[in-house]
């Protein structure tokens, strides 16, 4: 199945990156460290797969989670006990990496609001408050709790074009395995609470491990959320109107996705897509309007995801 995998992605359609040179792509890639040791690097290319470089070259966890315009947000555990995730910034090239705040946050995604000068995260306060909503001035490093309910479980938040309201993964009670997780909506201040996803109950992957609803990305010019769940056995990308009252499969792929972002004018998306029994992970980058389909990597690395545009200065 890898072979045939393969192959049908080599012979997709070719896309025109002639009119996207004003961005490129940070991914994340699963890599071994001089010591032999497992870990996540962070590593950008041209949107049409060219110039791959690897621009954390640590020897912590990195993960990239957000772009606005030529600054890329991630997580790391430097300097501190492992998997620890703090937040930091640094240009398409790894260049002028600094540390944003000191608020300790969970593996989530993230967004921006203000022309990036708010950032809307999931952190934590000690070993009790866990998986609540704040927002960090990314300026000063400051930082506001906008969530406070300890039982349930507040992620992967994104906030609406206007920045007025925010879409996230939420459980009730996150210790509750048997719940899944579901979309929901609030305004920005966390008031107006409402679910806009419903798991099919009768699906086949109902008690699978994976996301029933998550990593939402509200696209940029058009109305609707987009987001990943595992529906028929494998992940792919959904959506949602903001009222709630439209779901749909975003996609016509034949394979797993997963995480994904919009490019900033909502052209293009780009995400990364799996073999069947996903040991095999390429990203591929895809024109809304024509649909037309790219992938962008080749299997020198296994674990190749999530991936995010960031603009590049043009000369």
């Amino acid at each position: 199945m890898k072979n045939i995998f393969l192959l049908l992605l080599t012979v997709s359609v070719s896309v025109n990156a002639q009119n996207i040179k004003q961005y490129r792509i940070a991914y994340n890639v699963a890599v071994k460290d001089s010591s032999g040791k497992s870990n996540y690097e962070i590593f950008s290319m041209d949107t049409d797969g060219s110039n791959k470089k690897n621009i954390t070259n640590n020897g912590d966890v990195a993960w990239a989670y957000h772009a606005f315009e030529n600054y890329l947000f991630y997580i790391s555990d430097r300097d501190t006990c492992y998997r620890c995730f703090f937040l930091y910034a640094m240009d398409a090239d790894g260049k002028n990496s600094k540390k944003i705040s000191g608020l300790q946050l969970e593996d989530s995604w993230m967004d921006t609001r203000n022309n990036g000068k708010e950032i809307i995260v999931s952190g934590r306060l000690g070993k009790n408050i866990r998986h609540q909503l704040f927002i960090i001035n990314t300026e000063t490093g400051a930082y506001s709790q906008i969530t406070n309910d300890t039982a349930a479980m507040y992620t992967d938040p994104s906030f609406s074009p206007d920045g007025k309201q925010v879409v996230f993964t939420y459980r009730k009670n996150k210790r509750d395995k048997t719940q899944n997780e579901e979309l929901y909506l609030m305004n920005a201040d966390g008031s107006s609470l409402q679910q806009l996803t419903y798991y099919p109950q009768n699906d086949v992957s109902r008690n699978d491990n994976g996301y029933k609803a998550g990593a939402a990305q509200w696209h940029p010019s058009e109305n609707f959320i987009s987001y990943i769940s595992m529906q028929g056995g494998r992940h792919n990308i959904y959506a949602v109107s903001p009222n709630g009252k439209k779901q749909w499969k975003l996609t016509a792929n034949h394979f797993s996705e997963g995480w994904h972002n919009w490019s900033a004018d909502g052209k293009w998306l780009t995400f990364d897509m799996a073999n069947e029994d996903e040991t095999q992970y390429h990203i591929m980058l895809m024109n809304w309007q024509t649909k037309e389909l790219k992938q962008l990597t080749d299997a020198t690395h296994k674990y190749q995801q999530s991936p995010v545009f960031v603009e590049i200065n043009q000369q």
